[in-house]
């Protein structure tokens, strides 16, 4: 832990609803958080923002930054604002409030860091949210099983929404362009930090893009700080059929410089996979498997849950 800092510097990694979840956990151990925030997507509301004016996709951003709002009425009117959405006949429609707010303050200031620093400011967000690249990114895909008539063909899937969406199994991933320029306030909140969460979160779409973007890549893979992965609480649809150990090897083939220290685990997801603690161990990790699923029949993470892991890792 920094020496002057009494709570741990942490970054967060990733994008969508499973950074969201890892934010709202992880807002009640520090107030020094750092989202680092995916800026591929192309489908909704940010897809056609996107279109239109040629920017980063705000949607993602916006998610981080709902989820960083207080836990006070304040903080949760500001994130139903955010995360609200316009109803109307014309051209609007569906469009979120957050992603409008942010493309005005965007407009406004010409950077887009600085913007997503004055948003943060009005909402009184706990932390940071910084995209992982200045540019907006495209993912590819190799993908088999979309043909009927080749089932083993290899075809090339263009567009996060179209990978995330796929009939077909995701083999591999990539960034359009290849080598896209990180947020260099990004790369210097990993360099900085004591801890690094990357995931939970849509495997190929959300988790794995941070891990290509070369100079962020490398302050993850060079960092002093304790690196830790959240594991889905179960199989997605990018994912379907994966064991937890199986997500582990896309990200090693993915990354093979990359070594982790803990994983973390939800009990049933991690019950029977007997590859699981040997794959941690490949990388370097000691596995962490405790109840951090919503107990509602969602496959989704128990923010209250979640907390208690990470407060258990980062206060050891």
């Amino acid at each position: 832990m920094s020496a002057l800092a009494e709570l741990p510097v942490v970054v967060a990694l990733g994008g969508g609803h499973g950074l969201a979840a890892s934010l709202t956990a992880l807002r009640r151990l520090t107030d020094h958080l750092t989202a680092v925030v995916t800026v591929a997507d192309d489908g909704g509301s940010s897809g056609r923002l996107r279109q239109e004016l040629g920017g980063l996709p705000p949607g993602d951003l916006r998610m981080a930054l709902a989820a960083l709002c207080a836990d006070t009425r304040r903080g949760r009117q500001w994130a139903s604002v955010l995360q609200g959405r316009l109803h109307s006949r014309g051209p609007l429609d569906g469009h979120a409030v957050g992603n409008l707010l942010i493309e005005g303050i965007w407009q406004e200031t010409g950077d887009p860091v600085a913007g997503l620093e004055l948003v943060a400011q009005l909402v009184r967000a706990t932390g940071r949210v910084l995209p992982m690249s200045t540019i907006p990114l495209c993912i590819e895909a190799d993908v088999v099983g979309t043909d009927s008539q080749a089932p083993d063909e290899v075809q090339v899937v263009e567009g996060q929404h179209a990978v995330a969406t796929t009939s077909g199994l995701v083999q591999a991933v990539r960034l359009v362009p290849a080598a896209p320029p990180a947020c260099q306030e990004a790369v210097k909140a990993v360099e900085r930090a004591d801890h690094i969460v990357l995931g939970p979160g849509s495997w190929f779409t959300s988790v794995l893009p941070h891990l290509l973007v070369p100079d962020l890549a490398r302050a993850i893979v060079e960092s002093s700080a304790r690196r830790i992965l959240t594991l889905n609480v179960a199989s997605g649809h990018e994912t379907a059929g994966f064991s937890p150990s199986r997500h582990l090897e896309v990200l090693a083939e993915h990354a093979p410089d990359l070594r982790l220290d803990t994983v973390i685990a939800d009990e049933l997801f991690a019950a029977g996979d007997r590859q699981l603690e040997g794959c941690c161990a490949a990388l370097g990790a000691e596995l962490v498997v405790a109840d951090v699923a919503m107990h509602d029949h969602t496959a989704r993470h128990d923010p209250l849950r979640l907390a208690s892991v990470y407060r258990d890792i980062m206060m050891a």
